[in-house]
């Protein structure tokens, strides 16, 4: 299976190139020993059949409040301090906001039965590559930055995510001193393995890794604040385009008070994005489950373009978070 390059991510106070993927080479197998004309033959055991995925998964249903599946996410991604690292950052916020507008019309249009959520998704925690005043190699965004572009998304009815990039620190540094944004009711999380450098790597020399256990402990922190605050569902997003970015699928525990998207945002050239998605996403099933599209790095190379609504509603099962970067 091929694998996609990483994000094209670029820190705004940091340049680095971006790390790429590269599959492991087949191990040699043994040549076969020639059997002696009298051996006596084996009994062999058969296989057991492989069991395709099962989709949609035995989940919790929706509780009132909860965005999916009634409805299809429709979310720009970036940082307003830099215009390498996601549309959100790329255009002034005006052309930036009519520029999703148009882009929640054509989802509108492509799926009528499935309305649009619009969403801003902002990296609120940035990795970098340099270890900072706290050694952890990430930089935290101030309040002033998170609530003006939560202002942008209340402009246009959006909900907000807020993308944790924990560098070598962990979700237990990072996502308590988010709460006060989580705590209203139109603001969401996402946690991106890639820079999550559990083994002390630079961010960009490789790619990182969470498990499960990292996704409960995200999971539980918002079930708590929707009980307590008397919250809508939250939704969380995981970013995942490799087997090892996330461990222990399985043992993912599902809640009503959140709900989680795998999200499948590698870039590349259509036929790559199909097979990752159905290798990294479909093969693994959580809950849900979304797509990015890039605007330049999935146009980069001759021959390559977007995909289009239409294209992405043929994968199974059918995403429910779209990510534009």
């Amino acid at each position: 299976m091929a694998l996609l390059a990483l994000a094209g991510y670029a820190a705004p106070a940091t340049s680095q190139d971006t790390a790429k993927a590269n599959a492991a080479a087949p191990a040699k197998r043994k040549p076969a020993k020639p059997k002696s004309k009298a051996s006596t033959p084996k009994t062999t055991v058969p296989k057991k059949p492989i069991e395709e995925p099962k989709w949609p998964v035995d989940g919790p249903d929706p509780l009132p409040g909860a965005i999916l599946p009634a409805r299809r996410i429709v979310a720009f991604y970036g940082n307003p301090l830099s215009k390498r690292m996601g549309i959100l950052g790329e255009l002034p916020p005006d052309q930036m906001l009519a520029k999703l507008d148009r882009e929640v019309a054509a989802w509108n249009a492509a799926d009528p039965e499935t309305p649009v959520q619009p969403a801003l998704h902002l990296i609120a925690v940035v990795a970098q590559g340099s270890p900072g005043t706290a050694g952890k190699y990430r930089a935290r965004m101030d309040s002033a930055l998170i609530e003006k572009v939560y202002g942008w998304a209340k402009s246009k009815n959006a909900v907000l995510f807020l993308d944790v990039q924990v560098g070598q620190g962990s979700l237990q540094e990072e996502l308590p001193r988010l709460t006060p944004f989580l705590k209203r009711p139109d603001v969401h999380l996402a946690i991106d393995p890639e820079f999550s450098m559990k083994h002390g790597h630079v961010p960009g020399s490789r790619i990182g890794t969470y498990d499960a256990e990292d996704v409960n402990y995200a999971s539980s922190l918002l079930q708590d604040l929707v009980t307590r605050e008397h919250l809508p569902p939250k939704i969380l997003v995981v970013h995942r385009f490799t087997r090892d970015m996330l461990t222990g699928y399985k043992r993912i525990k599902l809640d009503p008070r959140v709900q989680i998207v795998i999200d499948m945002d590698g870039w590349g050239p259509p036929h790559l994005k199909r097979e990752s998605y159905r290798a990294y996403v479909y093969s693994y099933p959580v809950e849900y489950t979304g797509f990015k599209l890039f605007y330049r790095n999935d146009t980069k190379k001759r021959g390559s373009r977007l995909m289009t609504p239409a294209e992405v509603l043929a994968l199974t099962p059918k995403p429910l978070y779209i990510q534009y970067q």
